[in-house]
């Protein structure tokens, strides 16, 4: 039997839920899941991901000039000429996609 050593971490029970479910359909038990990680930090001698703060924060439109809500509004309204999804299709490519 390989030497081990048991890892113990509090996680937020919905989290928790959550990430296991996906592991689940994925055929990965929690316990690979952490030794996936941790032999990622390993070989990237580090996390396997990118740790930062956003650049921007997001703007609350109580703090936007009119032009600049204005502005904001037409990207959308360009975007929606563009074309756009309705719900039922963007729920159609969401279950064909990712089984959901």
């Amino acid at each position: 039997m390989a030497n081990t050593s048991a890892v113990y971490a509090r996680i937020d029970m919905d989290l928790k839920k959550n990430a296991e479910g996906i592991l689940s359909r994925l055929g990965i038990t929690p316990s690979s899941a952490i030794q996936m990680l941790y032999s990622q930090i390993v070989l990237n001698k580090g996390l396997p991901f990118e740790l930062k703060l956003p650049t921007a924060k997001p703007t609350a439109i109580g703090s936007m000039t009119r032009a600049e809500l204005d502005a904001e509004l037409t990207k959308g309204i360009e975007s929606l000429a563009a074309g756009s999804y309705t719900a039922d299709e963007v729920d159609d490519l969401m279950d064909r996609e990712f089984g959901l």
